[in-house]
């Protein structure tokens, strides 16, 4: 089975690398890197957009999704916690995958795949409603106007993660800026979501098997509130 093979035009925004790795990080890439990859995603490896095999990745179990993992906390924390389940991270900034890499050695999960690169090429081969859960965890919150439209909270990438995932599945969003959390309740409800929140507590409480992240830690040190937005899948 395959998707559209004609390749969009996509602007990327970020880093891809930042200060030299440590001769560690680069023995992971090198070690580890290949064996995680959930299957051909880049265009140049899968350009007819064949979508992976979930079930084959992960042996059947429930699939969920971590978008911009950043340094891997949460997403190694989420293994441990859920054998019974395979977590998909996609994360382009080559230094935090080297992170990732570090923390699942050493926590010894075997449940995660990893795809270094941007997380619209990973959402192009995922099979349609076949993630169960997924997180968008204090995402770039490019704080100028005039850079909005480059946030994911955007129906260029909202549209096709709601493709992924099942209805009824969780999406979760952790955010320290406010106008981020207006853009977020704006646009992810217009693609296919709804917003659980009943009470101010919903959103001001962290999820009871979260992580605190060092991008959350850095928030609060500089006064920042976060916000713990879910949404379910219509």
């Amino acid at each position: 089975m395959t998707q559209s093979s004609q390749r969009p035009h996509r602007n990327f925004y970020g880093r891809l690398k930042g200060k030299a790795l440590k001769q560690s990080q680069r023995r992971y890439l090198e070690e580890d890197l290949g064996s995680l990859s959930p299957g051909p995603v880049s265009w140049e490896d899968n350009p007819e957009r064949t979508v992976l095999d979930t079930e084959a990745l992960f042996g059947g179990r429930p699939v969920w999704l971590e978008i911009g993992f950043g340094g891997g906390e949460h997403m190694v924390h989420q293994a441990a916690q859920n054998p019974d389940v395979g977590i998909i991270g996609a994360e382009p900034y080559i230094n935090g995958v080297a992170m990732l890499l570090g923390k699942i050695r050493r926590a010894q999960v075997d449940n995660v795949a990893v795809h270094p690169g941007d997380a619209r090429d990973l959402m192009d081969v995922l099979p349609a409603q076949s993630v169960d859960r997924a997180f968008l965890l204090y995402p770039d919150p490019w704080p100028k106007s005039r850079h909005h439209r480059r946030r994911f909270v955007t129906a260029e990438h909202l549209e096709p993660l709601a493709c992924c995932l099942r209805p009824g599945s969780i999406f979760r969003v952790a955010t320290d800026i406010e106008d981020y959390v207006r853009q977020t309740l704006e646009q992810v409800p217009r693609c296919g979501f709804e917003w659980l929140a009943e009470h101010p507590q919903d959103w001001r409480t962290p999820w009871d098997d979260w992580i605190s992240t060092r991008y959350e830690q850095k928030a609060i040190r500089e006064g920042r509130r976060p916000h713990y937005l879910t949404f379910r899948r219509t």
